[in-house]
């Protein structure tokens, strides 16, 4: 077998299918679109336009911040959205990239996964040249974009079927370095809770891609049911700002939560799979314990009732630990798999 058996003569490797109208050596603001093609029955040489603000100012730091990854997720589009309008170019130090709705097909249609290929964007990391419409706007962040920044930022709440108390959180890295850089970032966001997490699963996640390059990732879960609140729009909008002052794109310090009399962010973590409680069966969801509140290892936390039979005593579901309740089902009806609860366990700092 030769180096180049699998390469087709007279053939080179090609660029990213999904191009932009970003100039990206000018200073100052722009406000442009990624376009990605996509050929369909109502528009044969159609595309997907992906808003996008670039905000540069000289040399310095380089940061991405990411909302819509998932459609019915809505802090994250409005604080950016509002950033994007509001900055002002001559306050900035190196380059800020905002992407309100990665998604635009999902965010359109309030709806985890794209309705144009019923892919989830963030499973799909990352992504393919050739692939589904999804794929390729994952395969611009990853070759496109990634490599011209030096932290990322994606912006997240529960949706219409989990909620939160609102959190940003990083993962467990083994490079020392690399998680001090980004445990930086988590504190300077500043959001009620601060969470170190063990997710149940991380395949084809934005998350693994940044951290693999050896790059701040951060994310938040901000509430959720499909909804916002003025309180987690603030935590976002306050959140984004701060960590610009805190990677040095904007002068100034971070707005606290301390500082403005508020309770410190509270240091917590998710370190294995007995901070959750998933469904067993399908039926009427009965939480019975408030977001927000102490639990203890074996309580009772929630019943499944039958919808198909009277009389049948309802599923019930324990919590695998002591700690809080973060995030919870938020749907009347679960099923099979579903997240019940999520169970957060205090920490003194982060690790």
């Amino acid at each position: 077998m030769t180096a180049n058996e699998n390469e087709t003569p007279g053939l080179t490797q090609k660029g990213p299918r999904v191009t932009s109208n970003i100039d990206w050596n000018a200073d100052g603001k722009q406000h442009g679109y990624i376009s990605a093609p996509y050929s369909a029955n109502d528009s044969a040489w159609g595309a997907v336009r992906v808003p996008i603000t670039v905000i540069r100012n000289g040399p310095g730091p380089s940061v991405l911040f990411t909302g819509g990854n998932h459609g019915d997720e809505y802090e994250g589009p409005i604080a950016l959205k509002k950033l994007a309008a509001s900055i002002d170019p001559a306050s900035v130090h190196g380059t800020i990239i905002m992407i309100p709705c990665l998604n635009p097909p999902a965010v359109q249609v309030g709806a985890r996964c794209s309705p144009l290929d019923g892919v989830n964007m963030n499973r799909a990391f990352p992504g393919q040249r050739t692939g589904s419409i999804t794929e390729m706007l994952c395969h611009y962040v990853t070759y496109v974009l990634l490599p011209r920044v030096e932290a990322v930022i994606d912006l997240h709440s529960g949706g219409k079927t989990l909620d939160f108390v609102p959190f940003a959180a990083m993962h467990y890295l083994n490079d020392a370095e690399q998680f001090e850089r980004t445990k930086g970032v988590i504190q300077a966001f500043d959001a009620p809770i601060s969470l170190i997490i063990e997710e149940l699963d991380t395949e084809g996640m934005i998350d693994g891609v940044v951290e693999e390059s050896g790059k701040i990732f951060m994310f938040t879960e901000l509430s959720g049911g499909g909804t916002t609140t003025p309180e987690t729009v603030q935590i976002a909008e306050q959140g984004v700002v701060n960590v610009m002052h805190h990677l040095g794109n904007l002068d100034g310090e971070p707005n606290t939560r301390e500082w403005r009399g508020e309770t410190p962010s509270r240091v917590m973590a998710t370190p294995d799979v007995n901070s959750y409680t998933i469904s067993d069966e399908t039926g009427l969801y009965e939480c019975l314990v408030t977001l927000g509140d102490e639990v203890v290892d074996g309580q009772l936390i929630g019943r499944i009732h039958s919808i198909e039979k009277t009389g049948l005593e309802p599923g019930l579901y324990y919590a695998n630990r002591s700690g809080t309740l973060i995030g919870r089902h938020f749907p009347g009806l679960a099923r099979p798999g579903d997240c019940l609860a999520v169970i957060g366990i205090d920490q003194d700092e982060l690790l």
